[in-house]
């Protein structure tokens, strides 16, 4: 097949080079459009070290989601760009036929990632690479030769740019395909040429290629072999062509490919990152370095590919749109956006349409980021979201929605309309997110009401501090500037994220105290801002481990003991060939019964035995406290040597804590019990956000949006322990990942999945994917008790619960504690409820009589101080401040108002006292005459509570304060005294 001519008058083009064998066969339809994948929560992608180039270059290696999707020939198309026939050009066609084009040569379609990974070192899922890393490092072993994906990405480093460029975006999808040590770089150029000049039409006369500056080898292919004219390769720096992951590891050129826009502006002088001519819409990474701490460049043994094309890119170019925003993949969401706020996008603004963008992008990335459990919170990932999905409920205000949700209720919300826009587009990027369309909207809703509660007085109180702002340092001749505490006020009280006050305080020319923000909120932004666009890796010793150790395999489903051969030493993550008694070690065995940390469940606890000689006698024994998953699939056996030595190469007895074990099969069936109640008394939209499965105990986390109540646990509790009095076998299979989800099968939170899964099915209870221990028969659960139901962050409930031994034990301590009540209360077990009830009456009514004892001994105290008032000249105010002992707050208040009802007006009383555990009480009360004085109650003790260490406040003629020092009470009131006749006798009123 030849690639199409380059122009009228150029050279013959040689023909493309050939896919190897096992790549060239077309696979059928079915191979695409009979495939319902779902994420992984393990998939995740690589980003760039520098910041320029990440931001230059937003798109690049970024991936999808794999969906299912109608069949379509796989011959090339060969229209050119505006001639292919309506609906052709569609979003979704354009990541079907990528896909199917590299399927069509020997790609494995590999799901997409979820937008959360589980690589500490980034944030969110921002590239389409992540979820190969481990076998880029080779800590595991590639399953395929080379993949394609279609990978849902999240970025927010560019946030301020959205809308107001063709191209940035925060939630985008990023088309894919991989090779691993398979083909290099003549094939991956070749096809993505191919791909891009064939499969979608775009004229060769438009594209332009960058490669890196001394990659000469990527120069001759784009044009020996491919046949592109040197004036169109661009040659480029480090900065814009070289890929690197780190200081260390692997690394490589780069080579991208651009279209242009208006080819008559000619070929001299051109600069690709000129964004009004070009777009940059696929990158090559020619992975072919390993960078050394020295900073030199050694071949890599196993060269491998890395690519990204952008789809809203793409689909801007071949829908012949000037921007990303008008694909069919966002603007249905711009107008139903427009629709309701009652403007025409067409006729609108520049200013307005900005808006526009900023709601249709926010709005798929709010959507997406919830359906992978992402929920609106002040911390973390949810502080993103929540920043998201306010900055588009303030937009929405700008353009004219005035809430309603446009079916005739003027105050619902309206991101819900919108959602229900990016849902319906959802189908083929990821078709969970129907499935989760209730909740979704649900948390959306919420969120919005809550924010609009107290957006309009957030607004107000900023308005009015950007007017001060303004006013102030005008006057002063200062650039107008919003303080760091301000801003804290804002977001904390108002809900404000400190980039929308910003984003206001900028249009109104104030710029905001960001130093003195993180001074008020270092936690917290530190948190929220935690996000990473960076994957780090390196290449270390633990690489050259895994190439010598064989994966583990695991034997504990089926027995707690097991002979195996110690293949592997480390101590303090360094390779040992032996290690003696008293020692912490590692121990990588070739085989284990030892269970894993995974999935949620603990690591088993036990012992290793070593036997020497003929009778087999124990020469060592090693404690093992913790088992978890490392490189890969090999198991690390952590543990301490408490007698004899260990040598790789010994043959040892593997022997797993028999009752510890028990311990966490029962808690973990018994998650699943939970789960199944949950959907059953709740509803089905709860969803899984974290567990814990321990020996003697279980922790289940969800999403959900109030607490439950105490019907709903009961009802919980019940149904699991009815399920565990059925006595049900439980059943375990192992199965295709499709069929299993097809059968509905439940993904368990954080589990890692292959083509092949375990299933663990209660019949008719639960269904799920899970690779943990589990008990035989629900009867083995024997009790199940729910401890505490408590939210643990914005939409997230946590239940922590007890079975097995662990109900037991918890039961009769519980037992115990209630006979030694019944003993101390006389009463029988019954009856507790009703005797403590009026034990608390009682004691109610003794401390409402003690209060008013004390108030009535205050005023008496009061009564002969108002013979003491001081009468401060020009104006005859009575005043009157004293030292009331350990009169608590309640008496210091009754002795104020008895004082200044009893003294003519105009009066000024100002107390305190020390009623004990370390505190002061504080209370001032102005007459009416003081008042119009100008001073004020609250403000007058809320300066004299902070000599005692505290503060307060209140109305302007009545306050109370506190404070932690009472050695400072006497100077405090005598500064009180010496302040109160200073201010009314210089008042002129």
């Amino acid at each position: 097949m030849e690639v199409a001519a380059l122009s009228p008058t150029s050279r013959p083009v040689p023909l493309l080079p050939t896919a190897p064998a096992h790549r060239r066969r077309l696979l059928p339809p079915r191979f695409v459009s009979g495939r319902r994948l779902r994420p992984s929560p393990r998939h995740q992608g690589f980003g760039c070290v520098r910041d320029g180039w990440a931001q230059r270059h937003s798109a690049r290696k970024n991936g999808f989601f794999v969906t299912s999707s109608s069949s379509a020939s796989l011959e090339p198309a060969t229209q050119e760009v505006g001639t292919a026939v309506p609906g052709e050009w569609s979003g979704d066609a354009i990541r079907r036929r990528f896909l199917e084009f590299y399927a069509a040569r020997g790609h494995k379609i590999l799901p997409s990632s979820s937008l959360v990974p589980d690589d500490p070192t980034v944030f969110l899922t921002i590239a389409g690479m992540l979820q190969f890393k481990p076998i880029f490092l080779g800590k595991e072993p590639r399953r395929v030769p080379c993949a394609t994906t279609s990978q849902k990405c999240i970025r927010t480093n560019d946030i301020e740019n959205v809308g107001r460029t063709a191209r940035h975006q925060t939630f985008f999808e990023m088309l894919g395909n991989f090779s691993f040590g398979d083909y290099f770089k003549k094939e991956a150029t070749a096809w993505a040429w191919e791909l891009a000049t064939k499969e979608y039409g775009l004229p060769a006369e438009r594209l332009w290629i960058s490669v890196f500056k001394d990659d000469d080898e990527a120069f001759n292919i784009w044009h020996n072999e491919v046949g592109v004219p040197k004036e169109r390769i661009k040659r480029m720096g480090a900065e814009d062509n070289f890929w690197t992951s780190g200081a260390t590891g692997p690394c490589g050129p780069c080579s991208e490919i651009y279209y242009d826009f208006y080819p008559e502006r000619g070929s001299s002088d051109v600069d690709l990152g000129d964004d009004s001519r070009f777009i940059e819409f696929y990158n090559l990474v020619f992975m072919q370095y390993n960078k050394k701490d020295d900073g030199s460049l050694e071949p890599l043994k196993q060269k491998n590919i890395d690519t990204g094309m952008g789809l809203e890119r793409m689909a801007r170019i071949l829908q012949k749109v000037p921007n990303n925003y008008e694909t069919d993949l966002i603007f249905p969401i711009i107008e139903k956006a427009a629709s309701l706020a009652l403007v025409s996008y067409a006729k609108a603004d520049d200013a307005m349409k900005t808006n526009l963008k900023i709601i249709g992008d926010h709005m798929r990335a709010a959507v997406y980021l919830i359906s992978d459990g992402v929920l609106p919170s002040n911390i973390g990932r949810g502080y993103i979201v929540r920043r998201l999905i306010r900055r588009v409920v303030r937009m929405g205000r700008l353009i004219g929605i005035r809430g309603g949700d446009g079916h005739g209720n003027p105050e619902g919300a309206f991101l819900p309309s919108l959602a229900e826009v990016v849902i319906n587009l959802s189908t083929q990027i990821d078709p969970d997110v129907e499935s989760r369309r209730k909740s979704i909207i649900g948390e959306l809703q919420r969120e919005e009401l809550r924010f609009v509660q107290t957006l309009e007085r957030g607004e107000k109180l900023l308005g009015d501090l950007l007017d001060e702002a303004l006013l102030s340092d005008g006057n002063n001749g200062n650039n107008p500037s919003l303080s760091g505490k301000d801003v804290f006020l804002l977001y904390d009280t108002y809900g404000f994220p400190v980039e929308i006050t910003a984003e206001i305080a900028g249009e109104r020319g104030v710029t905001v105290d960001m130093k003195g923000f993180e001074i008020e909120m270092e936690n917290q932004r530190k948190q929220s801002q935690a996000a990473h666009n960076v994957v780090k890796l390196s290449v270390g010793n633990e690489t050259e481990i895994v190439k010598s150790i064989p994966d583990t395999e695991f034997l504990g489903y089926d027995s707690l003991f097991a002979t195996a051969v110690v293949k592997g030493l480390l101590v303090n993550g360094n390779p040992v060939n032996e290690v003696s008694e008293g020692s912490e070690v590692e121990i990588l065995l070739d085989r284990t019964p030892f269970y894993a940390e995974s999935g949620g469940q603990v690591g088993d606890k036990g012992f290793l035995y070593l036997n020497g000689g003929e009778d087999r006698k124990q020469t060592a024994v090693i404690e093992i406290t913790d088992v978890q998953k490392s490189l890969g699939n090999i198991f690390v056996h952590k543990g301490t040597i408490k007698q004899g030595s260990v040598e790789v190469g010994k043959e040892i007895d593997a022997s797993v804590d028999a009752k510890l074990r028990q311990g966490a099969k029962a808690h973990h069936t018994a998650t699943h019990l939970l789960q199944s109640a949950l959907k059953s008394v709740v509803g089905s939209e709860i969803s899984q956000a974290g567990s814990l499965v321990a020996f003697d105990r279980l922790r289940f986390d969800f999403n959900f949006h109030r607490p439950l109540s105490e019907e709903e646990l009961l009802k919980i509790e019940s149904l699991v322990n009815q399920w565990i009095g059925n006595a049900t076998h439980l059943e375990t299979k192992v199965m295709a990942l499709q069929d299993a989800k097809n059968a509905g099968a439940i993904a368990m939170f954080g589990e890692k999945y292959g083509e092949e899964v375990r299933v663990v099915e209660v019949p008719g209870v639960s269904l799920e994917l899970c690779g943990g221990t589990h008990v035989s028969n629900t009867a083995e659960i024997r009790g199940f008790k729910i401890i505490s139901e408590q939210g643990i962050a914005s939409g997230i409930r946590r239940i922590e619960a007890v079975a097995g031994d662990a109900f037991v034990e918890y039961v009769c301590a519980r037992d115990n504690y209630m006979r030694r009540l019944c003993s101390s209360l006389k009463v029988k077990a019954e009856d507790v409820n009703g005797r403590v009830d009026t034990i608390l009456e009682e004691l109610r009514a003794t401390r409402n009589e003690v209060s008013s004892l004390r108030s009535k001994i205050a005023v008496l105290k009061a009564a002969s101080l108002a013979s003491k008032a001081t009468t401060v000249e020009p104006h005859n105010v009575r005043v009157v401040v004293e030292n009331m002992g350990d009169v608590d707050a309640d008496g210091l208040r009754s002795a104020a108002e008895y004082l200044i009802g009893t003294l003519q007006d105009p009066a000024a009383v100002i107390l305190g006292s020390t009623p004990g555990d370390g505190k002061v009480s504080l209370v001032a009360a102005f007459s009416p005459a003081v008042v119009k004085m100008g001073l004020q109650a609250g403000k007058f003790v809320g300066g004299i509570a902070k000599l005692c260490g505290g503060g307060g406040g209140g109305k302007p003629n009545f306050a109370q304060a506190g404070g932690r020092k009472p050695e400072s009470l006497p100077d405090a009131l005598e500064k009180a005294r010496a302040e109160i006749v200073a201010a009314v006798s210089s008042s002129s009123s």
